[in-house]
C-alpha cells in the first residue's frame, strides 16, 4: 500500500492519496482543495483517482471535489447523498473494496452528524473527530458526550499501534490519544 499526504493552506487541511500499488487506481481522502501540487502528486506517480472519500461535509474537506470530477471518472463517497450539488454514494458502516483496498467505514458522531472514519490496514483517517492532542469540536455538551462515547467504542478499543491521520495537524497513534484522553477525563471528573 502507498500513502501520500498533501497539505492545503485553505482550511489548513490534510488530503491523503492512497493506492494499493505503485501506479494505477487510487483513492483521495478529503480533497479540501484541488491545486497544482496535488495534481502533480497524483500524476507524477501515475495514479488515476477512482474513489474520493469524504470524512464529513465541511467545505474544507470536500472543496476540491468538483474540479477532481472534471479530471477523473471517480466515485464520490460520504455519509450524505449530496455534497453541495454533487451526488455521493452513501456509506453507513461496514467494509468496502475500493481501488483494490479494503476500507472499513466507521460512523463516529459528535463533531458532526455525518462524520466517518476510514480504516485501511493500520491507518485511521479521522477527519475532524480527533487530532494529535485534542478531540474534535462539538456544537453542544450532548454532542461532546456522544463523541467521547463513540471514540471509546470505535477508536480507543483498537490496537495501540493504529496510526491516526487527522484532517488537520500531524499523525498520532491510538495509544497516545487514548492515554491523553483518559488523563484529561480523570482531571475533569
Amino acid at each position: 500500500m502507498k500513502l501520500y499526504n498533501h497539505f492545503a493552506a485553505v482550511g489548513f487541511s490534510n488530503t491523503y492519496l492512497l493506492a494499493a500499488g505503485n501506479e494505477g487506481d487510487a483513492i483521495l481522502i478529503d480533497p479540501g482543495k484541488m491545486d497544482v501540487p496535488l495534481l502533480k502528486l497524483i500524476e507524477d506517480h501515475n495514479y488515476y483517482i477512482k474513489d474520493i472519500l469524504i470524512t464529513h461535509s465541511h467545505w474544507n474537506h470536500y472543496g476540491g471535489v468538483k474540479t477532481l470530477l472534471k479530471l477523473y471518472d471517480a466515485r464520490l463517497h460520504s455519509a450524505v447523498d449530496d455534497l453541495d450539488g454533487t451526488a455521493s454514494n452513501v456509506l453507513e458502516g461496514g467494509i468496502y473494496n475500493m481501488s483494490g483496498l479494503d476500507i472499513e467505514v466507521l460512523p463516529v458522531l459528535g463533531h458532526s452528524d455525518d462524520s466517518l472514519v476510514y480504516k485501511v490496514g493500520g491507518f485511521f483517517f479521522t477527519g475532524d473527530i480527533l487530532s494529535a492532542g485534542r478531540t474534535g469540536t462539538t456544537p453542544d455538551q450532548v454532542s461532546r458526550e456522544v463523541l467521547y462515547l463513540e471514540l471509546e467504542e470505535k477508536i480507543f478499543s483498537r490496537d495501540d499501534h493504529g496510526i491516526l491521520l487527522p484532517g488537520h495537524g500531524p499523525p498520532t497513534t491510538i495509544k497516545a490519544e487514548r492515554n491523553l484522553f483518559r488523563k484529561y477525563e480523570k482531571e475533569l471528573g
